[in-house]
């Protein structure tokens, strides 16, 4: 009699200890908690709200893993999967979850492959022919990648928002003009280190992509007031990384000032501007909280 009691107290009790609780863990807590009981087991794989994103960041045998997991039915409606700095994943994983035909992720929507470098064009071809929904792709410093991902990017997912190709050292302003054609209602747009952009491709993204909120220029040294001035015309934009714009002058600033929503502005080691510049700046944008001027020398109290 006891056992039977306890476990009717299981059935009826777990379900909702488990709804409580589980959407408190981590994600892999919680498939640790699959084990525990049966009980256990159909509480959580009944809640849909659990499975909605896969996070195996950093993970070993990340490949095998993730073909394992979106061969279960409660990873169907995936809307976020993280496999940033995740390791032994490669194309061929990719390839193999396309061959496989059945598996189609219309609900995701954000997919993060930071670091992951042993992913190629192919590769890229093959996971965003999986998920045409896609809104957010970060494919931050995965070097070998070219124009040809932008390509396959563009051609099998048309709703993207949000797309980081920071450290993508070898797109060119071919790829940039693929996304400033396709994307025009970008919102952000991360191209820290992609050396090879010249002024004509930035241009392009700027009059194309106007909607854009947020723009990360980090570390690229090559661009001037000729495209610079076009930042002004994003009237939407908030955040904004200009980090080591060193042709970046007085005048170009003074037209980004025009940006009245700023609320981030980094023109650390912007080594031209003076006050001129600066206070510009201060009259245009009166929403800014975060101001960064380290390494200037040019600015003095005056713009303080």
């Amino acid at each position: 009699m006891a056992a039977a009691a306890d476990e009717a107290w299981c059935r009826e009790n777990v379900p909702r200890v488990m709804e409580l609780v589980s959407t408190r863990l981590p994600q892999r807590e919680v498939c640790a908690l699959l084990s525990v009981s049966p009980w256990c087991h159909r509480a959580l794989t009944s809640n849909p709200k659990l499975w909605e994103v896969l996070d195996l960041h950093e993970a070993k045998k990340a490949g095998e893993r993730l073909i394992s997991a979106l061969s279960l039915a409660r990873y169907r409606h995936l809307k976020v999967v993280n496999l940033e700095f995740s390791q032994d994943i490669d194309d061929r994983h990719f390839l193999h979850l396309k061959e496989m035909g059945a598996i189609l992720l219309e609900e995701l929507e954000f997919l993060n492959l930071n670091a992951c470098q042993r992913i190629s064009d192919k590769g890229i071809d093959a996971v965003t022919s999986l998920c045409p929904n896609l809104r957010a792709l970060s494919i931050y410093w995965i070097v070998g990648l070219t124009d040809t991902s932008i390509e396959h990017t563009v051609k099998n997912c048309k709703k993207i928002m949000d797309l980081n190709l920071s450290g993508c050292k070898n797109i060119s302003d071919r790829g940039i003009q693929l996304v400033a054609d396709n994307y025009q209602e970008l919102k952000k747009l991360d191209i820290t280190r992609c050396i090879k952009l010249t002024d004509d491709a930035l241009q392009e993204v700027l009059q194309k992509c106007s909607a854009l909120e947020s723009l990360n220029l980090y570390a690229l040294s090559s661009f001037t007031d000729k495209a610079y001035t076009k930042i002004g015309y994003l009237t939407s934009l908030t955040f904004l990384d200009l980090c080591g714009a060193q042709n970046l002058t007085d005048y170009g600033l003074t037209c980004i000032s025009r940006c009245g929503s700023l609320t981030y502005l980094n023109l650390t080691w912007c080594v031209h501007i003076t006050d001129v510049g600066v206070v510009a700046i201060a009259q245009g944008c009166r929403s800014l909280e975060l101001l960064s001027l380290f390494g200037i020398l040019g600015v003095t109290d005056t713009c303080l």
